[in-house]
């Protein structure tokens, strides 16, 4: 049998949790959030994304954590092997966690670009070049032309946004490389703590504006955290508000993705992730909702009025945070720093996210295949590069929204789904309330046993449920696809079948070999 290897560990507690936090804390906190809360019934929205919180984001928070750590005792870092080391009598068990592999690298394909754009805005801002774009209509010129879509004044062609890209894509590189102490704990303990201090900033400037537009004494800030706040209690009557607080959910505390599991699989056994799950989720809670909240809707609406807040909010996240924000940056004094410090606050909330999604796919070369950390991620690098492509070139033609429907929506819920039923009725929920506690410095209220057993699940499947009653033939069938994208989202589905039939051949050779004692045996815990 082949010689194994040591796994890498956390250099601390505070470094684990300040890691999962940064995986959660990411652009959703900042643009998702404020729009997904506007635009169903402000106050109102508040109380069904509370009760998803801890009837759902809290329970599979804890079920990850301790999946993780479960698994990791058994050298295995993803879910294929942790799904295995829990029913192992089940040959193909495995096979469903492909979901928490593939999931991650989609987003990670699209999301990088993404991310990217924040770079480059942040330089704008700080060289000046945003502040000369005048009008919402100059802002999203300027934002088409940056992304290729257009040839303008601005950009000639998408030169500038590939140059960004590359330096963001080998910094996310650098960083997995450096392995999970040296890389990803230092460098998230650096960038969590930045990151709020601008947030922070930023929200404080906000809460200064007082009631900018003298004539118009009714467009104050009261009014604007007001907008957001204040509950139109018969909005709780329209399901879709329940889904979509639920969803986003799932987008803040990075659950459904399989990260959370491959972070918590470096734990040690007597290591608490009950307290951990729960100080994870409150710095993400903090980041959203305090800072989150305090940022983007009422500086909206101070400065645009409530007729206007609620175009903007429709528009998307996106031209939230690259169209409007700069636009009122450009109102304040020292709007260029603020801007300046805006994009480099979403940078850093990206960078940590981003960095989070490849280590899945890493974590598995280095386990199941005993590949050195220096050739995981290489591999993984050139391939990722490569599949990343599409997203970068193909924008305009729906690739990227068919790659986030896919990894960035259903996979979560999907891949949710399965493990908690996974955790809860087949590993058993006695078992698993034992092996949640085990090293745990506070207990859970016994409720959540109940919940962690028939609520969560029931919860997950309602919402799987209504995609498919809503949305699902639609969607499967591209009817809301523009004839000219077609082509590009088929294209976009037979790569992302291709990943998933490829990721499906790993697997099985990793346990073919595992099981004839070759180099996939794994690592020692």
């Amino acid at each position: 049998m082949a010689e194994t290897k040591k796994r890498e560990k956390w250099g601390s507690k505070l470094g684990i949790i300040l890691a999962v936090a940064g995986s959660a804390v990411g652009l959703g906190n900042f643009l998702r959030f404020p729009v997904q809360a506007a635009n169903n019934g402000g106050g109102a929205f508040m109380i069904p994304y509370f009760v998803a919180l801890l009837l759902m984001g809290l329970p599979l928070m804890w079920i990850e954590w301790t999946l993780g750590r479960f698994g990791g005792g058994f050298g295995h870092g993803t879910a294929p092997g942790i799904f295995h080391s829990m029913w192992s009598k089940n040959r193909f068990i495995k096979y469903f966690g492909i979901v928490g592999i593939f999931g991650p690298i989609v987003i990670l394909i699209y999301y990088t670009y993404i991310e990217s754009w924040l770079l480059g805005y942040a330089f704008f801002s700080l060289t000046g070049a945003l502040g000369k774009v005048a009008g919402t209509d100059g802002m999203q010129a300027f934002l088409r032309g940056y992304q290729g879509i257009e040839s303008n004044s601005h950009f000639s062609g998408i030169g500038t946004a590939y140059f960004f890209f590359i330096i963001t894509f080998i910094l996310n590189i650098t960083v997995i490389y450096k392995g999970l102490k040296g890389g990803i704990e230092k460098f998230c303990t650096k960038a969590l703590p930045v990151l709020f201090l601008l947030g922070i900033i930023i929200a404080a400037r906000v809460l200064t504006l007082g009631t900018p537009d003298l004539e118009k004494p009714e467009w104050n800030l009261l009014n604007g955290l007001g907008f957001l706040w204040n509950p139109d209690f018969g909005r709780l009557l329209d399901a879709r508000v329940w889904l979509a607080a639920a969803g986003q959910i799932f987008f803040t505390l990075s659950v459904g993705i399989g990260v959370i599991l491959t972070y918590a699989s470096y734990l040690d056994k007597s290591d608490d992730v009950v307290l951990s799950g729960v100080a994870s989720s409150a710095t993400n809670e903090f980041a959203e909702v305090i800072l989150g909240g305090s940022i983007i809707i009422p500086a909206a609406f101070v400065f645009f009025g409530p007729g206007e807040i609620m175009n903007i909010a429709k528009s998307g996240s996106f031209n939230l945070g690259f169209v409007t924000m700069p636009l009122i940056f450009e109102k304040l004094w020292l709007g260029q720093f603020f801007s300046f410090l805006w994009f480099a606050l979403l940078f850093l909330a990206g960078i940590t996210s981003s960095i989070s999604l490849a280590q899945p796919a890493v974590s598995f070369l280095e386990d199941e295949f005993s590949v050195s950390k220096r050739d995981a991620v290489l591999l993984f690098g050139t391939i990722t590069f490569i599949l990343c492509q599409p997203a970068v070139f193909l924008l305009a033609n729906g690739v990227v929204d068919e790659l986030d429907f896919w990894g960035g929506t259903f996979c979560l819920v999907l891949f949710a789904t399965i493990e908690t039923v996974l955790f809860s009725w087949v590993f058993g929920i006695d078992k698993a309330w034992e092996e949640i506690h085990h090293g745990a410095a506070m207990k859970i209220p016994k409720i959540y046993k109940f919940i962690v057993k028939y609520v969560t699940p029931v919860f997950l499947i309602v919402i799987l449920a209504s995609w498919f009653y809503q949305d699902g033939i639609s969607t499967i069938l591209m009817k809301n696809v523009p004839a000219a994208n077609k082509p590009y989202v088929l294209m976009t589905r037979f790569m992302l079948f291709g990943m998933i039939a490829l990721l499906g051949v790993f697997v099985n050779v990793a346990w073919r070999n595992r099981n004839k004692g070759l180099p996939a045996e794994g690592v020692k815990p």
